[in-house]
């Protein structure tokens, strides 16, 4: 906006450098350009005002699309004022001589164009788009149509405005549209998470049928190798059993063989002792053969004394002594 000083009989004017001022008295052009700054009397002159620099135009706008269905369209248009004498030809930027404000809204008018024109071109484009198309490449197709449309508008380029660029933010159908479109997604990304889940499952039961599978095929080894173990080691007891057997059968063939050699060294011993105590009693015998029935008599009882226990006391009767007395006197 123009700062305006106001003095006695004249007045001073003073613009930023992103505005163009055009100052006009009586008719004609006294001052046209950029950052001016200059004394002025009020009452010949007429003065515009016109910004250069770039402006931000938000568009929010209701569009139809071809199946009939209503969606929302947030844009950004950029702009600057390219031509300012044009510009304030076609538009009223005059502004108070005496406060330096517009005298009208230019910048309405130029964004009501703007905006008209860029809703023009979204809203032919969009009549012929579905709302899935829409929604899936309404953005960049949107954006492309409006840079183009409004780049090449001659109302614009006549007004001396030029468009540096143009936005799409976002293409919103309906909410209940929008949460019906949103179901199907909805549901697919359940879906892929049972999925994920039953598959997440169906592996954890297939890894516990596999190490069930590994724990009975070890036990089944186990068992084999246990099976193994005890036929071996009921061969070697066998074989022990049998070696036991054959050292016991050697032993007892060796005790039974010293015994048969025993009982025959015995017997033989036997034998000669009895034929040497045979020869001995028949060379006694034959010893006694010659000897008196009195001396045989005394033997007999000398070897019956040897023989008989101890005797504490002995009566002698007279009936044993005298038949023994009348023997020895007859001797």
């Amino acid at each position: 906006m123009a700062v305006i000083s106001n003095y006695p009989f004249v007045r001073h004017l003073r613009v930023s450098p992103t505005a163009h001022i055009r100052a006009l008295s009586r008719g004609k052009v006294v001052h046209d350009g950029p950052g001016l700054a200059f004394w002025f009397r009020p009452l010949p002159a007429s003065m515009s005002e016109v910004p250069l620099d770039d402006r931000e135009l938000p568009l929010l706008f209701h569009a139809r699309t071809a199946d009939f269905q209503d969606v929302t369209v947030q844009a950004t248009v950029t702009y600057r004022i390219v031509d300012a004498g044009l510009a304030a030809q076609r538009i009223d930027f005059s502004i108070d001589t005496a406060s330096g404000r517009w005298q009208g809204s230019p910048l309405e008018r130029v964004a009501g164009l703007l905006t008209e024109t860029a809703q023009q071109h979204a809203l032919d484009l969009l009549a012929r788009t579905t709302l899935v198309a829409a929604l899936a490449d309404g953005i960049s197709a949107v954006r492309a149509r409006m840079s183009d449309g409004l780049a090449r508008d001659t109302r614009l380029a006549e007004t001396g405005i030029a468009v540096i660029g143009a936005r799409v933010v976002a293409i919103r159908p309906e909410p209940e549209v929008e949460r019906a479109l949103q179901t199907p997604t909805r549901e697919q990304v359940q879906q892929d998470a049972d999925k994920a889940t039953f598959e997440r499952r169906a592996l954890a039961v297939e890894r516990e049928r596999a190490i069930g599978e590994n724990e009975l095929q070890t036990r089944i080894e186990l068992a084999r190798r246990e099976e193994e173990l005890v036929a071996q080691k009921g061969a070697n007891d066998r074989l022990k059993t049998q070696e036991e057997w054959a050292a016991d059968a050697i032993a007892t063939e060796a005790r039974a063989r010293r015994d048969v050699q025993l009982a025959e060294a015995t017997a033989q011993a036997t034998r000669l002792v009895g034929a040497a105590e045979a020869d001995a009693e028949v060379a006694k015998l034959a010893a006694y053969r010659d000897l008196d029935e009195a001396v045989l008599l005394g033997l007999a009882v000398k070897e019956l004394a040897a023989n008989l226990p101890n005797i504490e006391h002995l009566v002698l009767t007279p009936d044993l002594l005298a038949p023994v007395l009348s023997k020895l006197g007859a001797r």
